[in-house]
């Protein structure tokens, strides 16, 4: 009998499908098999956090705080954890303490018993108030510390090496951590590197340590044995079908091991592999959201780039969304520099996103030509302190003419955010006065009002929200009983998006005659032979001002009449989750203002045309 055995944590009901499948999973496909796997006997499941309260709203209109409270009708026994992300919460910025507070309230009170708590940058200032909260809950805090590295591969160097995450671990046990996890979100951390770093770390503190790495590299799940090794007493595993690649190590094969030894799991196999059969069925029809288009099971460049598996899937959809696809190879060479640039952020939700998107923007447009507001905030200060120097050339640039100004602030970012809890009260006031819908609002503005207003009836659910038909027939003829027609010499391609999807089609004309695409060449749109967007959209002279990739309009900063200046702030485009202020190509007056706020806009679309001075 085992001794010492390892715990086991189940994430493929969170980061599994989010890993793999872009957050995809519904809760329909995953109630089935939830009270089987509550029976296994794993030491918790994540289940909730990280990208599924986005995802669900944003792609799936389902409310992510009823999938928690049906979990936890459904896993009476099994300890639920979710993902935390400090004062960014779930979200993509650092938000006020208010909101903060009673978000892990309304968390534990709604079922989350485990709270894996972590910061991007490893920075105290933004976790004090999470921390605080959850320990006020009467709720388990986990503190995680984002591994990273630098260009060396390995642990070590004069940023990431022992001493730093030692440091870092004392740091959080100090602020009343009842178990840290070493979170390692791109798979970088080398088996012998785990054994020193687990070693000295139960030397160094008292507290449960738990091991959170990714497949991405394929070295996962030999680093989860040296862990094992070196004494870690709680180890991230997925069920197989969600297991590998860019997800967690599987975990059958890895209780197969351990069993008969002190460190034996006692989970029973085979109950393993009943809830395995399920996924197995089930799984084919979320097969158009693989993340990971490589043949290859691993990817072993990770261990050159160090891009965790999320971002390089977003970095994917990004491009294609953008017609540049082909500067993909180009992106990854600029992600380290811009890393470097940034001061060797750990590449983790939501920092990664603003890494990699503004790798994208350097590529397309030119080096720091365009800035996310994001990586502006960042650059300021907001999301907290860069584990090494910013760029000075960069900090320029990005703010330059910035409006909380020109030099980064040095206290803690949530204490120059006003409450935002009343006012996001006020904001759906019309529509609801439940807390947890005010909490989507205040985390998501434009995405979670328009989930709110189908929640509530005000708006139908989009076709591209619903569930999709399973087994759906992929050849037309089978549903209209017509034979396959020959091509035509008049065939054109086109590329179809469908949000993370990507699909190459012919269209034949009927009558065989000729067609063209109004305003753009069919060699102009395709990822083959696409170009960057237009200076003239960001260079005077010009004064239409288009879209310069796909995205959502979330509003006009300026109204029809105004003048403005070359430079000044015209409207704010989410693309690539960023927020992008688009600024006037010239100096005039605003003639007309095109879209609607919200509205999906694509590439090249007019948003606004200014009259010259």
């Amino acid at each position: 009998m085992a001794t010492n055995p390892v715990k086991i944590t189940d994430t493929t009901f969170r980061d599994g499908h989010q890993s793999l499948l872009a957050t995809r999973l519904r809760l329909e496909d995953m109630e089935p098999v939830a009270s089987q796997m509550d029976k296994i006997g794993f030491h918790s499941m994540e289940v909730w956090g990280g990208a599924t309260f986005d995802a669900t709203t944003r792609f799936l209109a389902e409310d992510p705080w009823e999938r928690l409270r049906r979990f936890r009708e459904l896993i009476p026994n099994t300890p639920l954890s979710m993902l935390l992300r400090g004062q960014s919460l779930v979200g993509y910025r650092n938000y006020a303490d208010d909101v903060v507070g009673e978000f892990v309230k309304r968390s534990a009170e709604n079922g989350i018993d485990i709270f894996r708590v972590f910061d991007a940058l490893n920075d105290e200032w933004n976790l004090t108030c999470a921390a605080e909260s959850v320990k006020s809950s009467g709720k388990h805090l986990q503190m995680a510390i984002c591994y990273s590295v630098t260009e060396s591969g390995r642990m070590g160097g004069p940023i990431y090496n022992l001493e730093y995450f030692v440091k870092k671990a004392k740091q959080f046990e100090s602020m009343g951590a009842d178990s840290l996890c070493i979170k390692d979100m791109a798979g970088l951390l080398a088996p012998y590197d785990a054994f020193d770093l687990i070693s000295e770390l139960k030397r160094q503190v008292s507290v449960p340590l738990q091991l959170h790495t990714h497949y991405t590299s394929g070295m996962a799940s030999m680093t989860a044995l040296k862990a094992i090794e070196a004494g870690v007493d709680i180890v991230d595993a997925a069920l197989a079908p969600l297991a590998l690649r860019t997800s967690q190590p599987a975990v059958e094969p890895l209780v197969v091991s351990l069993t008969g030894g002190n460190r034996d799991t006692g989970i029973d196999l085979n109950r393993l592999l009943e809830v395995g059969d399920y996924f197995e069925s089930m799984l084919p029809k979320y097969n158009h959201y693989m993340a990971n288009p490589r043949f290859a099971v691993i990817d072993a460049r990770v261990l050159s780039h160090q891009i965790p598996g999320g971002m390089a899937s977003n970095l994917n959809s990004q491009l294609r969304e953008a017609d540049a696809i082909d500067k993909l190879s180009e992106v990854l060479e600029e992600i380290p520099q811009t890393r470097k640039d940034l001061g060797y952020p750990p590449l983790v939700t939501p920092i990664s996103q603003m890494v990699g998107s503004q790798a994208v923007s350097n590529v397309l447009f030119g080096r720091y030509k365009m800035i996310s507001d994001q990586v502006k905030e960042y650059v300021f200060g907001m999301y907290g302190r860069a584990p090494s120097k910013v760029n000075p050339e960069v900090i320029s640039a990005a703010l330059s003419g910035y409006d909380k100004g020109s030099h980064p602030i040095s206290e803690r970012p949530a204490d120059h955010i006003k409450p935002e809890i009343e006012t996001a009260k006020a904001a759906v006031s019309d529509i609801t006065d439940d807390i947890d819908d005010v909490l989507i609002y205040a985390l998501y503005p434009t995405t979670g009002m328009k989930f709110l207003r189908i929640k509530h009836g005000l708006d139908p659910v989009p076709e591209e929200m619903k569930a999709d038909l399973a087994d759906k027939p992929n050849n037309l003829s089978t549903l209209t009983g017509l034979s396959r027609p020959e091509k035509s010499a008049s065939v054109r391609a086109f590329n179809v998006f469908i949000d993370d999807s990507y699909f190459k089609v012919e269209v034949d004309p009927t009558d065989g005659s000729s067609f063209t695409t109004a305003g753009v060449s069919s060699n102009e749109r395709s990822p083959e032979n696409n170009t960057s967007p237009e200076k003239s959209e960001f260079t005077p002279g010009n004064g239409t001002l288009s879209s310069p990739m796909p995205g959502i309009l979330l509003h006009y900063i300026v109204e029809v009449g105004q003048r403005v200046e070359v430079g000044d702030p015209i409207a704010v485009l989410e693309a690539m989750k960023m927020e992008n202020t688009l600024p006037s190509p010239i100096g005039g007056t605003v003639e007309s203002l095109s879209v609607e706020p919200g509205a999906i806009v694509v590439k090249g679309e007019v948003l606004a045309i200014i009259s010259p001075q």
